[in-house]
């Protein structure tokens, strides 16, 4: 476990992780800043972010869902209807995380939070959420048609034990401000990932606990940028380096940096992702309505989008300035739409340059 040594744990390390967290704590306050200045486009931002933070989480384990369904269910809250076990699971995510991004101040880290994180996850479905596990399990892979054992965490008999060992060591190593709040997070999720705790859904419970300790130390990136999409993107990497620091996780012989340097890497570019939204919305200020609707929708948009999402996207154009200017990009070859009307969806072909 990493917080029993902590001097060989934390010690050591990398420069070149000095000034990836340098970045990650100015991006941080710049968005303490922001947060006072220009509160109306963070919640434009946020609401972008909802759906594909809770699509490329769940996409990670497996569980994908027609993205206009997703949006459906994500709208809908507690008066979803599923049509699948993919989307009883998908809506017990957005249950877990809105909880969490709802929460007017973060609850302490405990092995009872844990447990109400994964038995949101599963409150749509028949399976036994909010449990630890009662069955050993293991992390393998299956590429190239072989099986082969990545890590074997804790018998689990030995579950509530090693889980409440790491939630007291952890809390007390933030208490004492022993590393960076980054690293401290980074290796929590890594002990946490090794003991497995729960029988299903231990990486997701592990990424909604990252976005609650990020926002209980003070980084609320998640809120405005999909995190879990660039895990996505980048899971091999995400994969790779879980495993190269859980290597003699149970002798403490381990290294949390390869592991550390990948999650903060991505935070890092989380934030700068976030400075580049800011600058791109803040810049349609300066534009006529018409024109913000083309510029966000040629440069800004998703691949596949709605009426609505365009709505959060630029509050104070109106419906019919909107659909104005998508029929135009439509009459020129730029995107396409399944309908006309409000619950049309609007697929982007090719990207435009902005108007002159």
């Amino acid at each position: 476990m990493s917080f029993v040594d902590l001097e060989r744990s934390f010690g050591g390390q990398p420069p070149r992780l000095g000034v990836v967290l340098s970045r990650i704590d100015v991006g941080r306050g710049r968005e303490e800043l922001y947060r006072d200045q220009l509160p109306e486009l963070l919640q434009s931002l946020a609401n972008q972010t909802r759906v594909a933070s809770v699509s490329a989480s769940s996409a990670i384990e497996g569980v994908t869902v027609d993205p206009s369904r997703a949006e459906r269910i994500i709208e809908a809250g507690s008066q979803a209807r599923f049509r699948n076990r993919n989307e009883q699971e998908f809506a017990g995510y957005r249950d877990a995380m809105e909880a969490i991004m709802n929460a007017e101040q973060q609850e302490s880290l405990t092995v009872p939070l844990i447990l109400s994180v994964h038995r949101d996850l599963f409150r749509h479905t028949d399976a036994r959420g909010g449990y630890l596990k009662t069955d050993d399990n293991l992390l393998v892979s299956y590429e190239k048609g072989h099986r082969e054992e990545l890590f074997a965490p804790p018998p689990w008999q030995r579950t509530e034990w090693f889980l409440t060992e790491l939630v007291e060591r952890y809390n007390e190593a933030v208490d004492d401000h022993v590393a960076h709040s980054i690293v401290l997070v980074s290796a929590f999720i890594l002990d946490l990932l090794a003991i497995h705790p729960v029988a299903d859904g231990n990486g997701r419970v592990a990424r909604i606990l990252t976005t609650q300790q990020l926002l209980a130390r003070g980084y609320g990136v998640s809120r405005y940028v999909s995190v879990e999409q660039r895990i996505y993107d980048t899971k091999n990497g995400y994969y790779d380096s879980l495993y190269r620091s859980q290597r003699d996780w149970h002798e403490g012989e381990h290294s949390i940096w390869p592991w550390t340097e990948y999650l903060a890497g991505v935070l890092a570019e989380s934030y700068d992702t976030f400075e580049t939204g800011i600058a791109a919305a803040r810049g349609l200020d300066r534009l006529t309505k018409q024109e913000r609707v083309r510029v966000w929708a040629l440069e800004h948009a998703p691949l596949v989008f709605r009426l609505r999402d365009v709505r959060r996207a630029l509050p104070g154009v109106s419906d019919p300035t909107i659909g104005l200017v998508l029929r135009r990009l439509r009459d020129e070859g730029l995107f396409r739409s399944t309908e006309d009307g409000p619950n049309s969806t609007w697929h982007r072909l090719s990207r435009g340059v902005r108007p002159r």
